[in-house]
């Protein structure tokens, strides 16, 4: 296993465990040579947002592991068809979804369900923003951050949303439970199975990744899709929602 030096913020991290996954190591001509691109999404404005703790941890992973990352800060953005798609931070998340070759999604569990922020975030993404549609063909790991013990609600209900916006929806995924107790005061991520949970899956959603950009118009191409007429099929996508 090749041993990955880029991991000076991890202290977590066994260095000669590490490997950054590339298209060499599976074996994929490297044709593709710029670093995979993920947007993270939090769904708490909490100072001391967990669920934010966790996709900055992941997001410290990532760049470790060779991936450029962006993470969207949900503040300031609107509700739903509360304002025109003009907004600013509304065209900011479009732009990053747009940008991203995968996504993380991670939210708090409130109530048995993820939070009103972070679904608000995934509605503001449409199917299509002309020919461009922002989801469908990338990647997506979903994550969740628990109060208590440990559930499964939130990640359950985020891949039904990531199935919905036609994503490639990784395998694995992570529920921290207590999660209180798994952050120092600095907001780091104390040494634990659930922080090597988090290192596993962002390994496969790289490499995930990997496999499925620039091929993502061979994979989402459909029989009945090209039976219509362009502008039939503008339509469709994007009639407004009733």
């Amino acid at each position: 296993m090749t041993t990955n030096t880029r991991c000076d913020d991890l202290p977590n991290i066994d260095r000669e465990l590490f490997s950054a996954p590339s298209a060499e190591s599976l074996d994929m001509p490297a044709d593709v040579t710029h670093a995979p691109r993920i947007l993270l999404l939090y769904g708490s404005l909490r100072e001391r947002s967990f669920s934010r703790f966790a996709v900055e941890e992941a997001a410290r992973l990532l760049r470790a592991m060779g991936a450029e990352t962006r993470i969207f800060n949900p503040r300031d953005l609107p509700l739903p068809d509360a304002e025109e798609a003009t907004h600013p931070k509304v065209n900011e998340l479009r732009e990053l979804a747009k940008w991203s070759e995968g996504m993380v999604w991670c939210s708090p569990e409130r109530h048995g369900a993820m939070t009103a922020i972070m679904k608000a975030q995934i509605d503001w993404i449409p199917l299509a923003l002309g020919a461009v549609r922002p989801t469908q063909g990338k990647t997506l790991a979903v994550m969740q951050v628990c109060g208590g013990s440990q559930s499964f609600n939130t990640v359950n209900q985020l891949r039904v949303l990531g199935r919905w916006m036609r994503m490639v929806t990784i395998p694995n995924q992570s529920s921290i439970p207590k999660a209180f107790m798994e952050f120092d005061d600095n907001g780091r991520m104390k040494p634990s199975t659930y922080y090597d949970r988090i290192v596993d899956v962002m390994e496969e959603l790289v490499k995930f990744t990997l496999l499925v950009r620039e091929r993502t118009h061979v994979l989402t191409d459909r029989y009945s899709e090209r039976k219509e007429s362009a502008a039939e099929l503008s339509a469709r996508v994007n009639q407004r929602s009733i």
